[in-house]
């Protein structure tokens, strides 16, 4: 009798040490956003077609008359950086929304442009690849 009981107390202790492990599609997700959490200026002379290329705001750039970009917070708020009248930076204020595995929905508060889509192609620390749906 006492068999079935120690048994089934260590069938019952493995099945919940087995559900306390992180799920490894999770922490891939959480990775990437937490990649994705920064300041990301356009890199226009890296750019592929329709793939925009963004650096990190620290990324040492060649001159120019001015960079667009974007930053990410992990809360969801989202900030466009426009070139402003003299050549400054421009800040837009809106939020991000993941909508699939690559795809993020950019909605900004002002209400000036659309909502519009940003489809992820590649992302690492140094380097984003956007393309604008």
């Amino acid at each position: 009798m006492r068999l079935p009981a120690l048994l089934f107390a260590v069938c019952s202790v493995l099945l919940l040490a087995s559900t306390c492990r992180p799920d490894t599609a999770t922490s891939v997700q959480q990775q990437q956003l937490n990649l994705l959490t920064r300041t990301w200026l356009h890199a226009h002379e890296e750019d592929q077609g329709d793939v925009l290329v963004y650096r990190p705001n620290t990324y040492n750039f060649p001159p120019s008359r001015g960079r667009t970009g974007m930053a990410f917070d992990q809360n969801g708020l989202f900030t466009q950086y426009d070139i402003a009248p003299t050549d400054g930076v421009q800040g837009r204020k809106g939020q991000w929304m993941v909508m699939d595995e690559h795809t993020l929905r950019i909605t900004l508060d002002d209400k000036q442009d659309p909502a519009y889509l940003l489809e992820i192609v590649s992302l690492d620390n140094n380097l984003l690849k956007v393309r604008r749906k």
